[in-house]
């Protein structure tokens, strides 16, 4: 998948609030389905479609013991959402520096 595809997919996931809450959730925990489920008054079958959803944006991740599977966050899987976010960061500061410039450039003209 391309970045540009990755950075879409993530921001589709987390435009969701509960998968925003799920992320909270597994951030710094590894938890099973059943203590995600319980965190949300929502059907277990609701919360395994956002579990699913996060999983294929890339921002969890799943393993096995036994019968129950565990997720936890994929800080990896925001780099590029945060690498997208970053560029915006600084051209949008950017912006605002240039606009402050042109702003005094003017008041100092106008005093002159």
């Amino acid at each position: 998948m391309a970045e540009d595809e990755q950075v879409d997919e993530a921001l589709r996931a987390l435009a969701e609030p509960r998968r925003r809450a799920i992320l909270r959730l597994v951030a710094h925990d590894e938890l099973a389905a059943g203590e995600i489920s319980a965190a949300f008054e929502v059907s277990r079958t609701a919360i395994s479609q956002h579990l699913t959803v996060l999983k294929q944006a890339g921002l969890l991740t799943e393993r096995r013991a036994g019968t129950r599977r565990l997720y936890r966050a994929r800080p990896e899987g925001l780099a590029g959402l945060r690498e997208f976010l970053d560029s915006m960061w600084g051209d949008a500061l950017d912006v605002g520096r240039r606009l402050v410039e042109a702003e005094r450039q003017g008041a100092t003209e106008d005093a002159a």
